[in-house]
């Protein structure tokens, strides 16, 4: 014979209250099973409100940091999406107000190309301008690569990228070389650590932008190994090298800014390096990252050159600004043997 129980907690609730061995009134913080159910609605509820929530925006601090994008040389394709970007989230914004539907936003991103084209620059302006935007409520940006999200063992990887995910949360999580989370093949940790951020991208939508980077044809075949990727990255950015021109334009961006100049002979010998390098160098040149190494070497030369000159130790303002085609040369040939 089956004997059936019919268990009613709400009816349980009142009959220990009628109970002679508990206190006629019980505390305030034992709540019925319809109060918590009530409860927990009215989070869900609010939670729902606060995500269709316009937060204040700051036009003044977004035009500056649409400045600083702006000022950046080359990357046109790059600075229209991010306008577009800009844009888009705007009008959402005015929708919210006028009670329009709108569709979640999925601003994950995947930045494709060669070093020293920009990508780590423009993440963070991205982190500051949706913070601005009311996207972020943060905007910083957490900076990592494949050693800091795979672990060592069974376990561990899962730990790991929570972590990191925790640490993004509010702002921006920046993957760098995230291709090579797929390199170890189906038995590397890599692979649960990829499955792990497809989760997180999901479950932290409003409150976590994550963006993958690193060289075109390998994030392209990256692409490829997990399907859930390339739905859920639907901003997918190219980064391309720099011309022999716009390397110039970086230069003297970099020596004003540290209040040297390039003196006509010296701008001569860098242009010079930088078309060799564009036509024999290597495809992962380095970019501006090679004219900024390039740069701080060449200052370093400039003041062995004027104390070896000079044993009084006194200098004009322009011998201690300008750097000169000998300052360059030396700066170039210290980067080429450092490669080799």
């Amino acid at each position: 014979m089956k004997i059936r129980l019919n268990i009613n907690p709400e009816a349980q609730l009142a009959n220990l209250k009628n109970s002679t061995w508990l206190p006629s009134k019980l505390p305030e913080s034992i709540k019925t099973v319809k109060t918590l159910r009530n409860d927990k609605a009215k989070e869900k509820k609010t939670s729902k409100a606060m995500d269709n929530n316009v937060r204040e925006i700051n036009n003044e601090a977004i035009e500056e940091i649409l400045k600083e994008l702006n000022s950046l040389v080359g990357l046109q394709e790059v600075k229209t999406l991010i306008h577009e970007l800009r844009s888009f989230v705007e009008v959402r914004n005015m929708r919210i107000e006028q009670g329009l539907t709108n569709e979640a936003m999925a601003l994950h991103m995947i930045f494709k190309g060669n070093p020293g084209t920009g990508k780590t620059t423009v993440s963070r302006i991205v982190g500051r301008l949706f913070k601005e935007l009311g996207v972020l409520p943060k905007g910083h940006v957490i900076e990592v690569e494949r050693a800091d999200l795979v672990g060592e063992y069974i376990g561990h990887t899962a730990i790991r990228a929570r972590e990191q995910v925790k640490k993004a949360l509010g702002g921006v999580l920046f993957i760098d070389e995230a291709y090579s989370l797929a390199r170890g093949g189906d038995k590397d940790f890599g692979k649960e650590c990829v499955d792990c951020l497809v989760k997180s991208v999901e479950d932290f939508r409003d409150n976590l932008i994550v963006i993958l980077s690193g060289y075109k044809d390998e994030m392209n075949i990256f692409l490829k190994t997990n399907p859930g990727i390339r739905s859920r990255f639907p901003i997918q950015l190219e980064f391309p090298d720099y011309a022999t021109k716009e390397l110039l334009e970086i230069a003297d961006s970099m020596v004003k800014e540290r209040e040297y100049y390039l003196s006509g002979e010296g701008k001569l010998a860098l242009e010079k390096h930088l078309n060799e390098q564009e036509r024999n160098g290597h495809p992962h040149r380095g970019n501006a990252r090679l004219v900024r190494n390039i740069i701080e070497k060449s200052i370093r030369r400039h003041a062995v050159r004027l104390l070896s000159t000079n044993n009084e130790k006194k200098f004009s303002r322009q011998e201690l600004m300008v750097l000169e085609a000998q300052d360059i040369t030396e700066g170039c040939k210290q980067c080429y043997d450092e490669k080799k």
